[in-house]
């Protein structure tokens, strides 16, 4: 598959998702809580984010969401899904659950916010590949 041979609907449906899926695993509903303990972030400190605007943020993630998106559909696209969950799965553990420990090993960050937010990763590049392969 060239690099310009993907289904640009599903890579957009796919950051979409990944976008949901964070602002759901972030929040007070999903380990938005957790986050912030682990973070050292304090609800002043969120309230102070919300006050200068999310909208630049969200909109820089998404960015990054469709380049995921795209790149991972050039591995997933003509695949079944259970290639494609396999695929995923590998990408994830290869590339980011790997390159992630350095949260934990140089910046000191716990194990806890190391798995919330790699486990985020593995849901969210998960959930890609199945919408990739599906549209």
């Amino acid at each position: 598959m060239g690099l310009y041979d993907v289904n640009l609907l599903g890579v957009f449906l796919a950051a979409i998702a990944s976008i949901i899926i964070g602002a759901f695993w972030y929040s007070p509903m999903g380990f938005g809580k957790a986050w912030m303990k682990l973070s050292g972030m304090t609800e002043k400190d969120m309230k102070k984010g919300k006050q200068k605007g999310m909208a630049k943020s969200y909109f820089i993630q998404f960015i990054g969401s469709l380049v995921i998106a795209y790149v991972l559909a050039i591995f997933v696209s003509s695949l079944s899904i259970q290639g494609a969950m396999q695929t995923g799965f590998w990408i994830w553990f290869g590339f980011i659950a790997a390159t992630s420990l350095g949260v934990v090993l140089w910046e000191g960050k716990s194990w806890g916010l190391y798995l919330i937010n790699a486990v985020y990763n593995l849901v969210s590049i998960e959930v890609m590949s199945l919408i990739l392969v599906s549209i």
